[in-house]
């Protein structure tokens, strides 16, 4: 049998709204042949509708594959836990990892690192992995733009995302732009009705973004502003 392949990547780091989302999918080798045919590649080098058609054959093809949310309240409890996001992502791949393990069956598994450390990162990774034997970590950067299988799970976490961005969206009734800090729409956004949303959930409250804007618009309402 062809060797087996889990990729692993992100999408939603660095936006101060709404969910970080992690996927990965379970491959065979020869399957990164039909990837490479249809396209498959990082998902930021593709339309929004060219992701979500990718998606639906990567879904197809895939022996298994997991995507994981891990809401604003979520990073913002492990931030303020002391676990840093780096390290709850590599928690939340470990339980990727625990869940497409096939058991005895050798795997390589290939991450798009998200820590200056490969290898500091990939030692703590191994920590929260059940069952290691059989296992080969590949940890880089840029690993979405060197392999087809890391590819794929960026398709299927960045169309995750996109689709919880727009239940969100239409939940609150506003657009917010993507959600990251150099959006103008976000930030006019956030500069606006944080207020008003604040406890919806929607806001990733431990970064700067947040204490900066909130702190201005707190600022005007003092005496002397």
């Amino acid at each position: 049998m062809s060797m087996l392949i889990i990729g692993i990547d992100d999408a939603g780091r660095g936006p101060v709204i709404g969910p970080m989302v992690l996927a990965g999918c379970l491959i065979q080798e020869e399957i990164e042949v039909d990837f490479k045919d249809v396209g498959v590649k990082d998902s930021k080098m593709l339309t929004q509708k060219r992701r979500e058609q990718l998606a639906e054959l990567i879904r197809e093809k895939a022996m298994k594959y997991k995507v994981v949310q891990i809401s604003p309240n979520e990073i913002d409890t492990s931030l303020n836990g002391g676990t840093n996001l780096n390290k709850l992502e590599a928690i939340k791949m470990a339980e990727i990892i625990n869940t497409l393990n096939k058991g005895d069956m050798p795997i390589r598994v290939l991450i798009d690192c998200p820590s200056t450390n490969p290898h500091e990162w990939t030692d703590y990774l191994k920590k929260h992995i059940t069952k290691l034997e059989n296992l080969e970590i590949v940890s880089e950067h840029k690993a979405d733009q060197k392999y087809l299988a890391v590819s794929a799970a960026s398709i299927l976490a960045k169309t995750k995302r996109e689709e919880e961005i727009k239940k969100l969206k239409k939940k609150i009734g506003k657009d917010f732009g993507s959600g990251y800090p150099a959006d103008p729409v976000t930030c006019k956004f956030l500069q606006e009705h944080s207020k008003k949303h604040e406890k919806d959930g929607i806001f990733r409250k431990t970064w700067q973004t947040w204490k900066d804007l909130c702190g201005k618009k707190e600022q005007k309402k003092l005496p002397g502003f």
